[in-house]
């Protein structure tokens, strides 16, 4: 089926798209001209951008504007993401709670030298991720040990946190179960087999190049020896079952409440007098997901009134029109996943609201469906791994206690990734 987009004036089509540019002036505007990237809540700034593209609305009274907003905050995927990030914050806290972290830190470190941890953690999050297909699963299992290790080391925890997140972009791009993959293959007609090959050339290269900055750093930054002293082996074992559920195929939220029932049973084990102390701590690591929550779902109702305006529909049809060549065909494909992907902060999203236009696209000029398939999938990771209101990003700050502005100046795999898909394109023959 051809996706036409509709024609909207620029006018217009541009007053659709403001409320994103008063997000980014406030968010990146504030944080950056006051050196400081707490200055400016992502919750705070969201709110603003929301009222204002609310009042953009024409027709309507302000129950139906309210109404509006709200399909988009309760759209499916976005309460699924809520569901996941309340199950992620009472794992994390209850695990926190009894010695988890600590323990498993200290295996860690006990085992792996310092000058390997980065690159140990990379080549852990890209093995995790490729297995599971879901960049937040990785990132929930992965980045409170990443955080811990900083801590216990004095590495910097924005640059240790990224490498899980870059890690953890791999296989969400690369993965044959992952949504990006199926969404991408799907809409293009082609097999995952052959998505994969041509995929796997543009991403080993920016893999293989950053594992092999984070083996230099390490051994140019090692870090300093810690004394974990006496391993509880016990308390490892909730962050072993999320990770043997992930690398099982089982969902998310269910790997998640087995890690948490496991927390309390390892809690009630060692002689812990109280069931109050595992219930507080859940209480508490769900309070903690308040402002991603509430950012999830600005970020769902803001967008929805975008699409409403006619703003995604302005963007492909301003994008398609001066198409001529091959190279200009792939180019304009990216773009467009890209910029859906900034519009819908969802990378799975952003293929499925492109894909059919990128078909008539390269039918039109001969572009191979597993070459467009990889390029839809590639782009869309690449924007959705430093998008700083992505649930990714959101997700790791929240688990590290760090602002997602922090951790977007270490992501070295999706700057990496890129270049080498920007290169593949400049390779194509005209």
């Amino acid at each position: 089926m051809t996706t036409v987009p509709k024609h909207i004036s620029p006018l217009r089509g541009w007053l659709a798209l403001s409320p994103l540019i008063v997000f980014t002036a406030l968010y990146l505007g504030v944080s950056v001209s006051a050196a400081d990237f707490y200055a400016m809540p992502v919750a705070v700034a969201f709110l603003i951008a929301s009222v204002y593209a609310l009042a953009l609305v024409p027709g309507m009274d302000a129950r139906a504007r309210l109404d509006l907003f709200s399909r988009g905050a309760a759209d499916p995927g976005i309460l699924l993401m809520i569901w996941i990030f309340i199950l992620a914050g009472a794992f994390a806290a209850s695990a926190k709670s009894i010695g988890c972290i600590d323990a498993t830190v200290g295996l860690v470190l006990h085992f792996l030298p310092g000058r390997m941890v980065p690159a140990g953690l990379f080549v852990g999050a890209c093995f995790i991720s490729l297995s599971i297909g879901t960049s937040v699963g990785t990132i929930v299992a992965l980045a409170p040990m990443a955080a811990g290790i900083a801590a216990s080391t004095g590495a910097d925890p924005a640059m240790t946190v990224a490498i899980v997140v870059g890690g953890a972009f791999f296989g969400d791009n690369l993965s044959f179960i992952s949504d990006t993959t199926i969404a991408a293959t799907r809409t293009q007609g082609c097999g995952m087999a052959d998505k994969f090959r041509a995929n796997f050339r543009i991403v080993m290269p920016a893999a293989v190049a950053v594992l092999i900055y984070y083996i230099w750093y390490g051994w140019s930054h090692p870090m300093p020896a810690v004394d974990t002293g006496e391993i509880d082996f016990v308390k490892v074992v909730p962050y072993l079952i999320v990770l043997a559920g992930a690398l099982a195929g089982v969902n998310v939220a269910v790997v998640l409440v087995l890690g948490t029932v496991s927390v309390f049973i390892i809690d009630m084990a060692s002689g812990s007098p109280a069931l109050t102390g595992w219930l507080a701590a859940m209480g508490t690591g769900i309070g903690s997901m308040g402002d991603l929550i509430t950012v999830t779902l600005l970020a769902g109702g803001m967008l929805q009134v975008i699409r409403h305006l006619g703003g995604i529909d302005y963007l492909l049809g301003a994008m398609t029109r001066r198409v001529s060549r091959r190279r200009g065909a792939a180019l304009t494909i990216a773009a467009l996943v890209s910029v859906a992907n900034i519009c819908t902060a969802n990378n799975t999203i952003a293929i499925i609201t492109v894909g059919n236009l990128a078909a008539d696209i390269s039918r039109r000029f001969g572009l191979e469906p597993r070459r467009v398939a990889s390029l839809l999938d590639t782009f869309s990771c690449v924007v959705q791994g430093i998008l700083p209101y992505g649930a990714q990003l959101l997700m790791a700050g929240s688990l590290a206690m760090l602002s997602p502005l922090a951790i977007i100046g270490h992501l070295y795999y999706p700057m990496a990734l890129l270049v080498c898909a920007l290169a593949s394109i400049a390779l194509m023959r005209k």
